[in-house]
This record gives C-alpha cells, structure tokens and sequence, in this order.
C-alpha cells in the first residue's frame, strides 16, 4: 500500500505509480521471480504488486476500497493476466488462495497516499472534508464515533490506538461540544483539539494527529485485521513461502513481532516454572529480525523513518488454531460506540 510522503512518478498510459517504502529490501525477502504466486494484501497504489511482477512472478492484489481496485484495471490491462484484482480485506487473503498455495504474501500496513489526498474520505485534517475515514465506504464513521461513543470509550480510544497523552481532556471536550453541534467535518474537530491542546513550538506533529491515528485504526478495526492477516498467511502460505510484512506504527509492529516469536517456537518463561512443551514452528525469520529504512531512504522520504520489516519463512508444519491472546489487545471493537 501506498503511504503519505513517497515520491511519485507519471507512467505513460497509467495512474500516478508510487514508490513503495523499504522496497529493495521486501523484494530481497519476498524472492519473487517466474512461476512464483505472490499476494499483495495491500495493493494501493500497485508499488510492490508492479516491482513483484516485474520480477516475473503472478501477482493477486487485494484492497477493501473499491475505488482502488478500479482504478487498478490499467496495470491489470498492462500486465496481460499475470495480475488479478479483488474486492476484500486481507484478513479474508486465505480464501483467495489456490489449494496448493502461495509462495509469498506482503502486507504494506497504514492509510493509501491516495485516500490521504481525497478530502472527501475524511482521513486527513489537511483537507477539510467529511469526517469519514472508511477504507471500505461502509459501517460506522468516525463521525459516527466522534458523536456518538462514551467520553470513557473515546479516552480508551484516543489513548491505545493514539497513544495521546490528553485523551481524556480532549474526550470530554468532545462531549461538550457536540452537546450543541455534531462533528461533521475534519477541521471542526482538528480546530477542537488544538484549542484543548495547543500546538507548543517544540513539537513536530499537530496536536490533531494522534486522535485522527487513533479513529482510523478504529474505525477500520486496522489492528484486528493485521492479527487475523498474519493467522491468514500462516494458513496460505505453501511450506517455503514467505510473509512480508511492513508496519509504520509501534502497535502494528508488536502485533507482527508477537505473531513470528509465537510461531517460530519460541518459548519465553522463568527457569523457576515448570517447562512448557513447545509447538511445532511454522515460520523462521527471514534475514535480520526486523530491518530499517536506510538513512539515504529516509532523508527522501521522512515516511520511512519509522518504517519496519519483519519476514518468516513458512515452515512444513501445520497450521495453528487462531490465538489473539498472543497479542493482548484490549477489546476495542466490543466499546458502545453507538450508545452515548
């Protein structure tokens, strides 16, 4: 997928093709080549899927905005039925799968450049537009949230997914206002935020850009659908395939990290406790356990500061039964978002 920030270039005949972040670095784990069925769970822009194909090897594209996939129809077109396009979430990728397997699947985890630059999804408090944020186009909005959650769900919220520090103090501001006017727009509630926690000349980011992370992960259930991604792939992957998967948020990397120690066999405990018999791996890491963007990447794209790679390599053993106990998530998706 696409992120905010990369440099972009015009092909001839095409869309706007952007320049995916670590992308010598995924090919490098990938090893896509002729004959090699990869799936790309975040097809964006198409970066990875034309590097990969370029490489020689078939590519499925998967994306749950239906504006992408159509606007995809040209590489399809370019790439003479080596590229499938479909409709889906990635935490669906199994299904999508033939029987004997992939050989490899990526996962570019974040919001698309391209919804960024719609001022109309909502995404972003740069463009005033409707406070929206759906990656789909359907279910609850964020200003569905915003309007209508408990001031102790939007603290929860604000807090996990935002990591702010003022959840509470904005949460309750929220509740006031919204007393006398819904939120409608992005800016109503970026100008909120910064009249309850003003931008101090020290810091590098708006004061809005926690809480607008923090309703987009939610509203998109973004980290329950990396955690059911990454049992998805465990169950598509074909013994020697591979699982690439790049995360810019520290709470997506943990979930990544946590699912490859927990499948790589790793038992971790104190010598105090009885031994506990551990499971057959079905990945080994690929490369260095996690790998970063290059200064020289990073001083052209300041989106890939905060870039990480992690990969495994999919093992003979059978596939696990689904655990999100191994992330210790808190269960967000169950808040009464409708209930205030």
């Amino acid at each position: 997928m696409a992120n905010p920030g990369e440099d972009v270039t015009e092909p001839e005949g095409g869309p706007v093709r952007h320049i995916p972040v670590l992308l010598a670095e995924v090919l490098d784990a990938l090893d896509p080549a002729e004959g090699k069925l990869i799936l790309d769970g975040t097809f964006g822009a198409g970066g990875y899927s034309s590097a990969i194909l370029d490489a020689g090897a078939q590519v499925i594209g998967l994306d749950r905005d239906p504006t992408v996939i159509a606007s995809g129809r040209v590489l399809v077109e370019r790439y003479a039925g080596r590229l499938t396009l479909i409709s889906s979430q990635f935490s669906d990728l199994a299904e999508h799968a033939p029987k004997d397997g992939l050989d490899g699947v990526v996962l570019d985890i974040g919001v698309s450049s391209m919804q960024i630059d719609e001022a109309e999804r909502g995404f972003s408090f740069q463009r005033n537009g409707p406070l929206d944020m759906r990656m789909s186009r359907a279910g609850v909005s964020a200003a569905d949230v915003v309007n209508r959650a408990k001031v102790g769900d939007l603290t929860r919220i604000f807090g996990f997914l935002g990591e702010e520090k003022h959840s509470g103090r904005i949460a309750r501001a929220i509740e006031k206002r919204r007393a006398t006017a819904p939120f409608t727009t992005t800016r109503e509630l970026a100008n909120l935020i910064e009249t309850v926690s003003p931008r101090k000349a020290k810091d590098k980011i708006h004061p809005a850009t926690r809480v607008f992370q923090a309703l987009r992960i939610f509203v998109n259930d973004e980290l329950g659908e990396l955690a059911q991604a990454l049992f998805a792939a465990e169950r598509a992957l074909k013994p020697g395939g591979r699982l690439v998967v790049v995360t810019f948020h520290s709470l997506e990397d943990r979930i990544v990290k946590q699912f490859f120690a927990d499948r790589s066999g790793k038992v971790s405990g104190s010598r105090h406790l009885p031994m506990v018999e551990a499971k057959p791996a079905t990945f080994e890491t690929v490369g260095k356990s996690v790998v970063h963007a290059t200064d020289a990447e990073a001083e052209i794209n300041p989106r890939a500061r905060s870039a990480k790679l992690r990969a495994g390599l999919r093992t003979h053993s059978a596939a696990r039964t689904v655990d999100m106990s191994i992330f210790d998530l808190p269960d967000l998706a169950s808040l009464a978002t409708m209930g205030a």
